[in-house]
């Protein structure tokens, strides 16, 4: 194998440039060359290609989003536009392919790998709900933007004696909710694997209230039940209930564009050397993660037919921490 291909894929998440980083200079010491594949899947289909040598990933380890670009691609979904996507990569004389991203990612991998293609996937998400992964690249950094948020809304909140409703990414996953509830110190925790009624969250901003708190925080995650807006909503209907004034935080796309921390570039670092190195060896349609601190590999199949599940012990210490 001497030429091999990167993409990355699907939402943004910090640390995917160092990931392409490694790619290319771990590459360059196993006799790669790297060509970097811009908008994901759409640019393989369309064979947007650059080749990357060392310099020209030099100076992003420390940039947040990804300078290759990602986007969606309905074509790529479609039998004929995976066909598009081997075409190019046949034509551009490409033998190997990494692929940096979370589950969608990582199906249009195993898609591939399907037809024969050697594919390997680094694990990339900040709703960290990529199976088989402890911990995915940009979660630590998302986390901690939350965190930010958190602590400085909390200053505000106990100045105005108000409750503050705040929203952060997870459509399907409440991970980032729930670690930075607990991290931040919230009174309630909203998530979409466990259903919170309105009506028992009311309770628990009232309770705080009794108990003589001077704010109220409450995370919510995007993809809950009732999202932020829904239960101010319900709150407006029931202002009584709850004691403070309410007001609502959605942070969105700012936890994604942070520059990423230590922990995430040594992260990616650590991955993207992994993809490289399984390539090499002859190995493909796996793919690389971090599991009880050691860098594993595992088959793409078994990735994209599995759900990673929350912990429910840390969902019920939530609650417990709010007493």
């Amino acid at each position: 194998m001497q030429r091999i291909a990167v993409l990355t894929s699907g939402g943004d998440a910090p640390g995917m440039n160092a990931a392409i980083r490694s790619v290319v200079r771990t590459g360059i010491d196993k006799g790669f060359e790297t060509i970097g594949v811009h908008h994901g899947y759409q640019g393989l289909v369309d064979g947007d290609f650059q080749a990357l040598g060392p310099r020209d990933v030099g100076g992003i380890i420390q940039q947040g989003g990804t300078v290759l670009g990602s986007a969606r691609s309905e074509e790529f979904k479609t039998p004929e536009g995976r066909r598009k996507a081997l075409r190019e990569l046949n034509q551009h004389a490409i033998e190997g392919l990494i692929v940096i991203g979370g589950n969608g990612s990582q199906t249009g991998a195993h898609a591939l790998s399907e037809m024969g293609f050697p594919v390997v996937g680094v694990a990339s998400t900040i709703d960290n709900d990529l199976y088989g992964a402890e911990i995915t690249i940009g979660v630590d950094t998302a986390l901690n933007i939350a965190l930010e948020a958190i602590d400085r809304l909390k200053v505000t909140a106990s100045s105005h004696q108000r409750a503050f409703l705040v929203e952060v990414m997870g459509r399907d996953s409440g991970y980032l909710a729930l670690m930075s509830g607990i991290a931040g110190g919230a009174e309630a925790v909203v998530i979409p694997e466990f259903e919170t009624p309105p009506e028992d969250l009311a309770e628990q901003i009232r309770i705080a209230y009794e108990r003589g708190k001077a704010h109220a925080i409450v995370v919510v995650a995007e993809g809950a039940r009732l999202n932020a807006e829904e239960l101010a909503h319900y709150f407006k209907e029931h202002r009584e209930e709850l004691g403070f004034a309410l007001r609502v935080i959605t942070l969105g796309h700012v936890q994604r564009g942070g520059q990423p921390g230590a922990f995430d570039r040594i992260l990616a670092t650590r991955l993207g050397a992994k993809a490289t190195e399984e390539l090499a060896a002859g190995r493909s349609g796996v793919l690389c993660a971090l599991n009880k601190g050691e860098v594993i590999t595992l088959p793409l199949a078994e990735v994209v037919s599995h759900k990673k599940t929350l912990d429910p012990y840390l969902f019920e210490l939530a609650g417990m921490l709010t007493k």
